[in-house]
Formats: C-alpha cells, structure tokens, sequence
C-alpha cells in the first residue's frame, strides 16, 4: 500500500473519470452498517490507538504495526509523524465509520475498485463513497478516517488498514487539512458557483478543483459532493489549462513559454494562483525572476478575471530535471 501525507491533485484527477465503472466480483466493500459489531468496533479501536500513537510521535511504534512493504520504506509515514506532532498532540479525534474493502483475486489488481454502500439512479449517494486504489494485492483492507480539531485547525487523519490474522495492520497515513486559507471545501465549492454566474469559469475550475481536494481525506476516494465537483468542472468545457503531457502556448514579453500546471495556493489567508512553466535552466536567476514576471502579467493579461479570484500570482520555472525558481507578484501590483 502506497504511503502518503500530503494532497495529490493531480492523481485525484487522474482516477476520477472512471469512478463509475462497474467493479469486478473479486472486490467488495461493507460499510459500517454492513459489518459486524465485532469487526467495526475494532477497526475503530484500531484507528484510535494508531492516533495515539502519532499524537504521540511515535514513529517506532506505528512502525511495529506495519505491514512489511510500509515498514521496509517507512520515511514518509515517520515523517508525516514528525511534521504534524504538533498538531495532533493533545487534539480531539472523532472517528468517521470505517470501510471495509476486500480484494479476493489470486493476484494484484492494476486497478481495484470499491463501491460502499448504496448507489442510486444517478450513481453516489450521501453515505456512499468509491475507492479506486491501483496495484492492490489479494486481501482485507480498512480506511478509517478521524476527524481531528484543536487550536492549530482541522484535520483528518485516515489509516489505510491491511488483515493480517487477527490484526488489523498499517498500511498507509493520511494528515490533511480540511480548510485552505481559512476556508473549507463547501466555501470554495459555493465561491466557484458565484465565479461561474459571473462567467469567470476559469476562476470556477480552481476553486471547484480546490474544494474537491479539500472535501476528500484521501486522494483515492471519491463522495457523492466530489463526484458532483467534478460534473460540474467537467460541465465548464475548458480547453486551454495547462498540463505537463499538453502545454499551454503562451506569448509575454517578446517571448514564448510553455505553461504546464495551474492550481490555487493558500498561504495564511492569501489565495495565490500558482503557474508552472517549462525553462531549460533556472541558474541565471535574474533572467529567471524576468521570465517570471513576464509570464505573471501575460496570464493575469489573457485571464483578466484571476484578479477577483487571487490576491497573488506565483510562477515557478520549472527545469527538466525538476529544479524550480518562484518568484510572487501581488495582484495589487500587477499592470
């Protein structure tokens, strides 16, 4: 099981249309409802005493409990651990109700997918949810998520559980935020429905990507509200946003550059557009800061609505080998 603690757009993005596939008899998915008492009260045991643990910042452990593949490459749980101790510490945790998933093939799946819970006409409903996790092998899996509240904000902290016996072991951590400058993801979702009524769709589709983010406590599962997201950004029919596999032209200061990503950022309660773009080097960092700057006012110039969505525009030069240069302008000072 993959092992993670920070948010993943864009591999949120990449599962999400196939969400509505039907999924084959080898995988199955109780919700709590449909479980045991026995099973679901020691899931929600299990995902207390893991919290414990990384309230505690005990690395050792979590590790201890590991599945082998997760103990042998430990460092991004150990530092997920070490990264929020803060937060944790001390904080309430409320548990959500547990999934069970079931892969009952004789081999790895490329790409396992779970329906929990119960599915109208239209597809998800309120307590459904989908699970789509690539290269799982045959087994019982959990996903517990704990919501987790106290003075340095709200989280989720979600455990990807794996059956080994009569333990339920680590397989993966999740420590994500639930709010971005201030704001959670029905915010941002409701601000993307003004944008859209003024026919900012631009502004529309980060905010919406945003808020689908924001509203999911692991990149591998979608809702009912992140599936409505995401008809909605589908709905807005934009051609031209940037991606690494189909760059965007764009032509600023006398020069030519290649857009790869655009995406919102919240620093403190700034709301920044971040713009990636491909350069060959960014040693020069004078040239660089220059280019930067260009392609700052050649976006806000083509997109002119991004100045009622940010406060600020970040470009990032972006070198093949993934070095990178920023430079921030605040929209104020932006002509």
């Amino acid at each position: 099981m993959t092992t993670c603690h920070a948010r993943s757009l864009r591999w949120f993005m990449v599962l999400m249309p196939f969400l509505l596939v039907g999924a084959a008899g080898a995988q199955s998915c109780a919700t709590a409802s449909d479980m045991e008492d026995a099973t679901r009260v020691g899931l929600l045991t299990t995902a207390q005493r893991y919290f414990d643990m990384a309230a505690r910042g005990d690395s050792g452990a979590l590790k201890q409990n590991a599945i082998a593949s997760v103990a042998a490459d430990f460092s991004g749980i150990e530092t997920a651990v070490k990264d929020h101790q803060a937060i944790l510490a001390g904080a309430q945790a409320a548990p959500r109700p547990p999934f069970l998933l079931k892969q009952d093939s004789t081999e790895p799946l490329e790409r396992a997918e779970f329906l929990c819970g119960v599915f109208g006409k239209s597809g998800q409903t309120a307590n459904s949810a989908v699970f789509v996790i690539p290269n799982l092998p045959p087994g019982n899996y959990a996903v517990d998520t704990l919501d987790v509240g106290g003075a340095k904000g709200t989280y989720t902290v979600s455990f990807v559980l794996q059956q080994q016996g009569t333990d339920w072991k680590l397989g993966g951590l999740y420590v994500k935020e639930t709010q971005a400058g201030g704001h959670d993801g029905n915010w941002y979702a409701d601000r993307a429905g003004q944008f859209k009524a003024k026919g900012q769709l631009h502004n529309a589709w980060l905010y919406n990507l945003e808020a689908r983010d924001l509203l999911a406590p692991v990149p591998f599962m979608s809702t009912l509200a992140t599936d409505k997201l995401y008809d909605e950004m589908q709905s807005l029919n934009l051609t031209d946003l940037p991606t690494k596999s189909s760059p965007v032209d764009l032509v600023a200061g006398g020069k030519s550059y290649k857009l790869t990503d655009i995406f919102l950022q919240a620093v403190e309660h700034d709301l920044d557009l971040v713009v990636k773009y491909q350069t060959s080097s960014v040693a020069d960092t004078k040239q660089t800061f220059q280019d930067n700057m260009a392609v700052i006012k050649g976006v806000v110039a083509r997109y002119p609505e991004y100045r009622d969505g940010f406060d600020g525009v970040v470009a990032r030069a972006v070198e093949p080998s993934g070095n990178d240069y920023g430079s921030l302008l605040p929209m104020k000072e932006i002509k």
